[in-house]
């Protein structure tokens, strides 16, 4: 009886630690980690969490306002109105998004060092600029077909409501429409009726448009900030976010750590944690998030010095390797040393407080940077420093209720489905009009909507139409001649014209299955929990470019680690800005 009454205290203590995993986001597993952020936003931008089926049509989505350096996971759909968006990948990977564009995240996977990304345009135009490695799988879904992309490549899907084409920027893709792959190169775009795969064309690209020089303009412009930021840096295993500490900081010569980082326009005083907000996300729980356009490295990889004549800096020591390794080795390990927030939680009495990571950091241990002070965390934020009286006065916590901390989660209506169709004949891939009968239509050239029965240029057009919904704050009545779609480039607005009626959300195609070989876990994940979407699972045949069978993926879930490496302390410094 004795034994009998252990065993289901046993049981008891079992089940009871499993529910505090399963509830706990800290302690869920997250040795499959993909670490991806949102790193652009302008105007209108929104998202939804673990979105099942088409997020257009679904209306259990609960939608929120997009900020600036969020994390995107699995399952997570980012919409577009009057704004544009870009979305980095761990892998070097980059997503660009258009006005009125919704993007799906289908599968985020990692399985032995390898790359799943599996995305769908719902509606609306977007471009990607893409560097698989060896055993990534990168495919992109858009009504009527899917794109893989298995090479350096930069390509533009655009997904209207009686058709699909893509126009290839750079390198090679490879087109999925029901059991025929089709290969596309450089300077060709390739466009498809809706539900009639026969009228496939491919076809010389149309000329670029607004949208495609910005999107040109930004990849010429990271790559020349991140290939500055790397001679400071020594990382090269690792992109995302270094172009910017470059645009937006200077590098310094700390003795004991090499090269370290702080924005432009501090005092020496400054609080490091005063520029951002706190999420709780599903996954690592409460995360810090940059509210500036630098806030992604400094807040999730690295460690923090404070230096006599420089006050408080970064330095990626520890959290990167150094060499020219050029695999994303690092980024492949889970999330390598990617944390919610580069900050030890500390609490002493009733209140609550960070101590900036230092490199020295040791597991068990008070934390390095203590003797510096400490930053209260209350319900107005992250406040200045104070002085830690003694050591055991603060002791370190892991801070996982989601009611401790305020949130600033701001909800935002649905995005509203948009009328896009191909031009009439279909011969000018990439052109779009509300209607054989439309007088209106958007000249690129001269970067407004003009009337006329035919477009004033040979580049790509499109007239919206929408019904009347909030956007922002606002109330927009169908055809209010107020709302606008943006130009960013030229930073300022055009006026779009606006339907009566709400189309009805037009069905894509299922993603296709990576292969076998891809490193992808095969199993439950990305088909069992994606209910919604229509259309069979594609599989390759013989054609133009090499297709291959495809096998089962899975979803996964991010992951948190830390890691620091032994260095001298720092005690001086040279150079200064290396601008």
């Amino acid at each position: 009886m004795t034994s009998q009454s252990a065993f289901y205290r046993l049981l008891f203590l079992a089940l009871l630690l499993i529910c505090s995993c399963l509830a706990n986001p800290a302690s869920a597993d997250t040795s499959h980690a993909r670490i991806i952020r949102l790193s652009y936003v302008q105007g209108d931008v929104r998202i939804a969490h673990e979105v099942k089926g088409d997020p257009l049509q679904s209306g259990d989505a609960a939608w929120e306002r997009a900020s600036l350096n969020m994390p995107i996971h699995q399952g997570d759909a980012l919409a577009t109105d009057n704004g544009r968006a870009e979305v980095e990948f761990e892998s070097g990977a980059v997503a660009f998004l258009a006005e009125n564009t919704v993007l799906e995240f289908y599968d985020l996977s990692l399985e032995d060092g390898a790359f799943t990304t599996r995305l769908i345009v719902r509606q609306g135009s977007a471009s990607f600029s893409v560097r698989p490695g060896r055993d990534d799988y990168f495919s992109v879904t858009g009504g009527d077909f899917s794109v893989e992309a298995n090479e350096k490549s930069y390509f533009r899907l655009n997904n209207y409501d009686d058709g699909s084409d893509v126009q290839v920027f750079q390198g090679h893709i490879s087109v999925l429409s029901k059991d025929k792959t089709t290969a596309v190169k450089k300077g060709q775009s390739l466009s498809v009726r809706a539900s009639d795969p026969a009228s496939m064309s491919v076809e010389s690209a149309a000329n670029k448009d607004e949208f495609d020089e910005w999107v040109s303009g930004r990849i010429e412009s990271n790559q020349a900030a991140l290939t500055a930021s790397q001679q400071y840096s020594g990382v090269y295993d690792y992109t995302s976010g270094f172009g910017d500490l470059y645009t937006f900081g200077g590098w310094y010569n700390v003795v004991g750590y090499g090269y370290c980082w702080r924005p432009y326009g501090v005092s020496f005083g400054w609080n490091p944690f005063q520029y951002g907000r706190w999420y709780f996300d599903p996954i690592f729980g409460w995360t810090f998030i940059g509210g500036q356009p630098w806030g992604w490295l400094p807040y999730h990889y690295g460690s923090w010095v404070f230096h006599a004549g420089l006050g408080w800096v970064w330095t990626p020591a520890g959290a990167f390797p150094y060499g020219r390794g050029g695999s994303f080795a690092y980024a492949r390990k889970g999330n390598g040393g990617w944390r919610p927030v580069t900050a030890t939680w500390v609490r002493s009495g009733s209140s609550v407080g960070l101590v900036p990571s230092h490199p020295l950091d040791e597991k068990g241990k008070a934390p390095v940077n203590i003797r510096e002070g400490v930053f209260p965390v209350s319900q107005r934020g992250v406040l200045d420093r104070v002085e830690a009286s003694s050591n055991h006065e603060w002791k370190s916590f892991k801070n996982t209720s989601p009611d401790s901390l305020p949130t600033e989660t701001t909800s935002a209506a649905p995005p509203v489905r948009v009328a896009r169709t191909m031009a009439a004949g279909g011969s000018s891939p990439g052109v779009a009009t509300t209607s054989r009968g439309s007088g209106v239509a958007y000249d690129p050239a001269e970067h407004r909507f003009v009337n006329g029965a035919t477009p004033s240029s040979t580049e790509r057009t499109a007239v919206e139409s929408k019904n009347g919904v909030a956007i922002g704050e606002r109330q927009v009545a169908p055809g209010n001649a107020l709302e606008r779609t943006s130009d960013m480039r030229r930073g300022s607005e055009t006026p779009s014209a606006r339907g009566s009626t709400s189309p009805a959300s037009r069905t894509s195609v299922t993603p296709p299955k990576p292969p076998a070989g891809s490193g992808a876990r095969a199993g439950a994940g990305s088909e069992g929990s994606r209910g919604g979407s229509s259309g069979g699972a594609r599989s390759s045949s013989s054609g133009p470019s090499s297709g291959s069978s495809r096998s089962s993926s899975a979803g996964s879930s991010p992951s948190s680690s830390s890691s620091s490496r032994s260095s001298g302390s720092s005690s001086s410094t040279s150079g200064g800005r290396p601008h």
